[in-house]
């Protein structure tokens, strides 16, 4: 990664979390110690960021008050194994579908290969709103609510944002987390909107690579009786993979592309 990226990357991270400890940059960007404590040095010297004892913490009165990772973040990791979960999950639109896309980096990944569809799409994701609109015919709607930039998202903490307008077969969304206790979500403003649009579907469809499954988060989001379909990637537990299935889940598994 090169050092302007990953110094970008590391003021998205601070700057949501307001305190970002090295440890926490070195796992989130696959970097060593050193190289991250370099970044704070040079970032602090040029005011990005306040070096602290044992990390750095946001000078930016902007930050959102949501727990959740920051897309440009997310989408640097397992990237060719997400485009082929992504691809798998648009090959279960049939034309003309009406269809919900949550925002995150897995399911941002679809909008490659949405491109030569015709479909109705329902996302609160607006750079992937921003993508199709660029890039392909489909008709793309936005709920109403707050930009969360960060995320990539746009959320409503009222009831009304225009969802309830909408009726699709299938939801597809990331998580951070799923096993034997459920779908987990990081944020409980996230679980609310989505929720908002899981009943405005028939289908949950839920993209997930290898290294979620099991993985816990801080609130779930749903029980497994309600997932109908999970994409995962051939690393997956075998366990897990099989106690998923006997809960009733298709499970549709794609080749590993990373070390």
């Amino acid at each position: 990664m090169l050092e302007k990226h990953r110094q970008q990357l590391i003021k998205e991270i601070v700057d949501q979390q307001s305190f970002a400890s090295v440890k926490v940059l070195t796992d989130k960007l696959s970097s060593s110690e050193a190289t991250i404590r370099r970044d704070l040095t040079k970032m602090a010297k040029r005011g990005e960021i306040v070096k602290i004892r044992g990390g750095a913490q946001s000078n930016s009165n902007k930050r959102k008050n949501i727990q959740s990772s920051a897309f440009n973040v997310d989408k640097t990791k397992r990237t060719d194994t997400k485009k082929l979960i992504a691809k798998r999950a648009v090959e279960l639109c049939a034309e003309n579908d009406s269809i919900i896309i949550n925002g995150g980096s897995s399911t941002y990944m679809m909008g490659e290969y949405l491109t030569d569809k015709n479909l109705n799409i329902l996302t609160n994701s607006f750079v992937l709103a921003n993508y199709l609109s660029e890039n392909s015919n489909n008709l793309v709607s936005l709920p109403g609510g707050e930009i969360y930039r960060e995320q990539g998202i746009i959320l409503s903490s009222y009831e009304k944002d225009n969802t309830e307008h909408y009726r699709s077969s299938m939801m597809f969304m990331g998580t951070p987390g799923i096993g034997k206790f459920g779908v987990m979500e990081s944020d409980p403003l996230l679980i609310l909107s989505e929720q908002k649009l899981k009943k405005q579907t028939d289908k949950l469809i839920v993209l997930a690579d290898s290294t979620k499954l099991g993985k816990r988060s801080n609130f779930v989001f749903c029980p497994l009786e309600e997932v109908d379909v999970l994409i995962t990637d051939s690393k997956a537990d075998k366990e897990l993979i099989d106690y998923f299935k006997d809960q009733d889940i298709e499970v549709i598994i794609v080749d590993s592309l990373d070390d």
